[in-house]
């Protein structure tokens, strides 16, 4: 690779000129014309009287979905990324708005389209799927058709989707013009710096107690200052999905997001059920390590802290050269393709004012690149969220070529590919660690990852369960939120701290996500189904590779279930799986008892 590598990203690939693009005005103006002409063909499309005609009339009408589609999806990553890098620019926030109208279109035309999937007779419909022609789309469409007998009337969902545009959608968007104003004033060696909310997480990552505590603090009172705007936006967000919820007869909340990510109640069951059983050996993990920190418990600001000095610090050039070594021993390809995105700056890593909080991975289909967000500050843990998002990438890379519809793959397994490659990365890290204190340091950096896995989503996922049941009989005040959020911390991590994080509700971007609602277990399945795929890359030699790319490709067109039966045999309905996954993870937190014994 060619050395210093860049830290900031090219969006001028896609519309030259930033928010100000005469380009991204005329590419709207584009889709709001590729939208009229799908409603059109909608309109006029009718009820084929055979499998062969229907194919071949329904083949053009999908194309063209498809084809609106991609452009919404393209639009949609350019102004997060626009509002990613530069939260004060404002009229990246208008042009979000802009999109999101459309993309309520597009959903719209798209809930006419299932609508009239559905009026096909069973046996007509299961004949036209049969056809050569519709094979590569044939589940998303079949999908698309079943979902469709489960909503309301075409007619009023797309009046819900429009609506949604200004109020679920909307209220979601102010968390991020909340967190846009947030900052921390902290004085340090005599001078006093305003840190943004992604540079103040980083600050409570310090290997320095005293800057984890005095941070921890600020964070809370300032996110304290916010609660009432939060409650606001989470209230209403709930408020929302549980109406239409009731109207649709949907009795659960967990209906939406099961279906989104393509997964049945019993899998899900099953994972939590050997999470549950098996944190005691974590709870041992975390008292052992407040031992070495010299405290009775860990606080909240403390469980994610580094070992003595925090380890190695890592450059950006020594972070990527690490990341694409180790890709190489399980894949040639997904090593070649961190090249690419690194040198033809593909990601956005550099630590400055002023950038949002997190990190993500977004993709442009039609250009047929992904672009990374982060802010890179040098840990091992900058170096697997690195890593983390390159999975993601490589994930949508592999699928570029595949129909719109078929690439259209849920949370949960997208978390499986950059679990998967960020796992690759922590586990070779330890094993090539050059002294024991760092072996050390590496290895309690790779166990926090289960931690935040099988403690940290878990209780978001308590306090979002909680949270609705409350929402059901009306607003939920600050005080009870931080009531929720503090008993869901408790219970997660089996009253392991000595303190919690009350606000959590408030400072975390997950919860005011409306793309996906419940934006929490879907990273624990990821995380402990790659850790299948990781035991079978160690054990698959050069056969893993192209294993692994068929695995991705099929994410977009089967459920998870058969996803796993099809690629590894496994039922995930059943605790056997998760418990394997489980092993190995525990047995990083057994070396870690034994090294610090």
């Amino acid at each position: 690779m060619n050395r210093p590598l860049p830290q900031t990203w090219d969006l001028e690939r896609f519309f030259s000129g930033g928010s100000g693009s005469q380009a991204f005005a005329e590419f709207l103006g584009k889709l709001e014309r590729t939208l009229a002409d799908l409603n059109a063909a909608i309109a006029e499309w009718r009820r084929p009287g055979s499998p062969e005609a229907g194919a071949a009339s329904l083949l053009p009408l999908a194309e063209l979905a498809q084809q609106a589609l991609l452009m919404v999806r393209e639009a949609d990553s350019f102004t997060a990324c626009l509002a990613a890098e530069n939260q004060d620019d404002k009229q990246a926030v208008i042009l979000g708005g802009q999109v999101r109208t459309l993309a309520a279109d597009y959903a719209a035309a798209m809930t006419r389209f299932d609508d009239a999937l559905a009026k096909i007779d069973d046996d007509l419909w299961a004949g036209m799927l049969a056809r050569p022609e519709l094979a590569a789309i044939a589940y998303p469409l079949d999908e698309r058709r079943t979902l469709a007998a489960e909503k309301l009337p075409p007619e009023l969902e797309a009046l819900a989707g429009d609506l949604a545009v200004d109020g679920y959608h909307g209220w979601g968007e102010l968390y991020n013009t909340t967190v846009g104003k947030f900052r921390i004033l902290l004085e340090e060696n005599g001078r006093t710096e305003a840190l943004s909310a992604g540079q103040a997480a980083n600050r409570m990552h310090s290997a320095d107690r005293a800057v984890r505590d005095r941070v921890f603090r600020l964070w809370e009172e300032e996110w304290a200052k916010h609660a009432d705007y939060c409650a606001d936006a989470l209230n209403r967000l709930a408020g929302f999905r549980l109406k239409l919820y009731e109207r649709r007869g949907w009795d659960s909340v967990l209906k939406e997001p099961l279906a989104i990510n393509r997964m049945s109640a019993e899998t899900l069951d099953a994972m939590w059920s050997v999470i549950e059983k098996s944190k005691p050996v974590f709870v041992r993990f975390l008292e052992r390590k407040a031992k070495l920190l010299g405290l009775y418990k860990l606080g909240w600001h403390d469980v994610e802290a580094p070992l003595g000095q925090g380890g190695r610090v890592y450059s950006y050039d020594e972070g990527a050269e690490l990341i694409v070594r180790q890709f190489r021993r399980f894949s040639p390809k997904l090593a070649e393709f961190a090249e690419m995105a690194l040198e033809k700056r593909w990601i956005e890593a550099e630590d400055r004012p002023g950038k949002r909080p997190g990190g993500f991975c977004t993709s442009f289909p039609i250009a047929k690149e992904t672009r990374i967000f982060m802010t890179y500050a040098g840990t091992a843990s900058n170096v697997s969220t690195l890593a983390h998002e390159l999975g993601h990438g490589y994930h949508q890379h592999v699928m570029n070529d595949l129909p719109a519809m078929a690439q259209e793959y849920a949370m949960n397994v997208a978390e499986t590919a950059s679990s998967f490659a960020e796992m690759v990365v922590s586990d070779a890290a330890v094993k090539e660690a050059a002294t024991p204190e760092e072996k050390l340091a590496l290895l309690e950096d790779k166990i926090q990852r289960s931690v935040a896995f099988y403690m940290n989503i878990h209780a978001r996922f308590l306090f979002e369960t909680a949270f609705y049941e409350e929402r059901r009989r009306g607003l939920v005040g600050v005080e009870r939120l931080n009531e929720l959020m503090l008993d869901a911390q408790r219970k997660a991590y089996c009253g392991a701290l000595s303190e919690y994080h009350p606000y959590f509700w408030a400072s975390k971007l997950h919860f005011y996500i409306t793309e996906v609602p419940f934006y929490n277990f879907p990273y624990t399945f990821g995380y402990m189904f790659s850790t299948g795929l990781y035991a079978e890359a160690i054990s698959g030699g050069a056969s893993f590779e192209d294993k692994y790319a068929a695995l991705l490709r099929d994410t977009g067109t089967m459920t998870v279930e058969d996803l796993a039966m099809k690629h590894l045999g496994v039922d995930l309905r059943r605790e056997e799986f998760w418990q394997r996954a489980m092993d190995v993870t525990t047995a990083d937190v057994e070396q870690f008892l034994a090294l610090t014994e």
